[in-house]
């Protein structure tokens, strides 16, 4: 092989021209043959070839790891635009050219601008998904703090990202709605604990030691089995503040009871303000703390335990205060009973020692409500009795009134007088009619119980009936008197006219006065002693005219005596109970 041999004279460099051109001079030196030269230069030709061969297999295996490399970068960035939810990225063209090299180098930039929106992603992921975590272990009561959220990086787009976050508002909402349930829970707790005395730090906690004041707001336990408990509790505690209400509203009324019983000074009941005040609250009233302590609830009972044993020894005085009661109760309906038996009754009953004390209290206190609902059932005849009895002491004041000659003259008052006088004919005008109503009544309520209405031990019928025919026979001699009457004025008339028609002399005054024992004696023909000696005012006798007489006509002097023994029929009002008692006993 012919081998140009040069040498650079500029540079001073080793050439192949150079070295093989050294190497003949060695071999004419040596005085090598042609043909082991040729075998030299074959030698070195082939291993020329083989550093050729390596350089290329070196050089396209470079080429390949650029290329894998090339292919190894776009498929990142794929993947990274698609865990990143981007379809694209606009600082990398999809189509890009050039050699291997510069699409590398143009591909490197996005590919690391792509790798730290990617962590910076997953940081908010996990930041996301670690709030959600404690949530919903707050939520379920099962935090686990050591175990870290898995963030699937395979899905980081925006779209899911705001998935997390509405999920992490909802229970965040949740969140604070059950802070805020747990904060009412814990306030009534507080509030019932403080009524009831109880201790409010160790009954909270008992819950969940987070509950405690202690313990910021947002580190409170919300879990669903705080929640229930303290429901729970919240329900124990106002079943158990019912109950002790209704036991000191218990006690309350009997001490109560008790302290009227025995006439128990104010100051002493003062002591007990604190129990008494509540007697009638209901139980969201009753706030004040303390006020449903066992201590104070146990106060109270041993103060009604020392009445109750007072109240013993007291038995005789508190058993006749009752029977005082019902005696004014049975006065005021105006039942007579007979007190002294009653008391005679109560003394025996108490020296023997058969009977409770208290079983007689109660049974005094059975007979004092059966006794108000007997005058609660009297109550509307007792009215109408009380009307009556009024009516008939007006119409005996009218009587009186009507007889006064001296009436209609202008003395102190007479216009007062002249004003009742017209209310009192208006009143007894009603007296018929009040009577109709108190006899139905008095019947009707007869026949509702079949008893008698008694009032103050007469039969309240019997009363009636006599009234109202005494008032009859009042009126027939009333309706006589004023017929005797007419006939003796018109017997006075026809005298006077045959006398004036014969001249004669004068008769004496005397004689004219004689015709008035002859005119009493004949009214003195129905005799008074048949009447009974009571207010016999019945509704005024009426005119032609259909009024009433408010005053007596004038009569001639000789019927004078008749005048007066009318009048004298009539007594005070106030008699007439009296007078049917007389009857009863008669």
């Amino acid at each position: 092989m012919a081998v140009e041999d040069t040498q650079n004279p500029l540079q001073g460099e080793t050439t192949c021209g150079t070295l093989l051109q050294k190497l003949q001079e060695i071999w004419d030196e040596v005085g090598e043959s042609d043909e082991d030269r040729d075998k030299m230069l074959l030698q070195i030709d082939q291993e020329c070839l083989d550093v050729y061969k390596r350089k290329v297999e070196l050089a396209d295996k470079s080429r390949a790891k650029l290329l894998q490399s090339l292919s190894d970068a776009k498929h990142e960035l794929s993947n990274l635009l698609s865990a990143l939810g981007e379809k694209s990225f606009s600082e990398f063209p999809e189509s890009a050219s050039g050699t291997i090299k510069e699409q590398l180098a143009a591909i490197a930039p996005a590919l690391e601008q792509l790798w730290k929106q990617k962590e910076k992603r997953v940081k908010e992921f996990f930041d996301v998904q670690s709030e959600i975590q404690k949530i919903c272990g707050e939520i379920t009561g099962s935090l686990n703090i050591s175990e870290n959220p898995v963030v699937d990086e395979s899905q980081l787009s925006v779209e899911k990202l705001d998935e997390y976050h509405c999920q992490l508002q909802e229970l965040q909402k949740e969140k604070s709605e059950r802070l805020h349930k747990v904060l009412e829970f814990v306030s009534t707790v507080h509030d019932l604990c403080a009524v009831l005395g109880i201790d409010f730090f160790g009954t909270v906690t008992e819950v969940h030691p987070s509950l405690n004041d202690a313990t910021g707001v947002q580190s409170k336990s919300i879990s669903n089995d705080t929640l229930s408990k303290l429901a729970k509790m919240v329900l124990a505690l106002k079943e158990d503040k019912r109950q002790r209400l209704h036991k000191l509203q218990e006690l309350a009324t009997q001490l109560i009871d008790l302290w009227n019983l025995m006439d128990t000074p104010s100051e002493e009941r003062s002591l007990f303000d604190h129990v008494t005040c509540n007697i009638s609250a209901s139980v969201d009233e009753v706030t004040v703390p303390g006020a449903l302590a066992l201590d104070l609830i146990e106060q109270a009972e041993v103060e009604v335990e020392r009445l109750d044993q007072l109240k013993a020894s007291r038995m005789k005085e508190i058993a006749f205060k009752k029977q005082s009661e019902l005696e004014e109760i049975f006065a005021h309906a105006h039942i007579e009973i007979d007190p002294e038996a009653a008391r005679e009754k109560i003394m025996t009953l108490i020296d023997s020692g058969n009977v409770e004390p208290s079983e007689l209290l109660d049974d005094m206190d059975n007979k004092i409500a059966k006794a108000k609902e007997e005058v609660l059932s009297r109550k509307e005849i007792l009215d109408k009795v009380e009307k009556w009895m009024l009516a008939c002491e007006e119409e005996s004041w009218l009587e009186d009134y009507n007889r006064d000659d001296n009436r209609y003259n202008a003395s102190r008052g007479a216009h007062l007088n002249l004003k009742r006088a017209e209310k009192a004919r208006i009143l007894v005008n009603k007296i018929p009619a009040l009577v109709d109503t108190l006899i139905a009544k008095t019947r009707a309520w007869e026949e509702d119980r079949g008893i008698s209405f008694i009032y103050d031990g007469v039969p309240l019928l019997a009363m009636l009936d006599e009234y109202t025919m005494l008032r009859h026979e009042r009126e027939e001699e009333k309706r006589r008197f004023r017929d005797h009457k007419k006939f003796h004025e018109q017997q006075s008339t026809d005298q006077e006219s045959i006398t004036n028609s014969r001249p004669s002399p004068a008769r004496p005054i005397g004689t004219k006065k004689a015709a008035g024992p002859r005119a009493n004696g004949a009214v003195n023909g129905t005799p008074s002693s048949r009447r009974l000696s009571l207010n016999q005012n019945g509704s005024r006798s009426m005119n032609k005219d259909g009024k009433r007489d408010g005053m007596r006509p004038m009569t001639p002097v000789k019927y004078d005596a008749i005048s007066k023994e009318d009048s004298g029929s009539h007594v005070s009002a106030a008699g007439v109970v009296d007078t049917f008692h007389k009857i009863t006993e008669g």
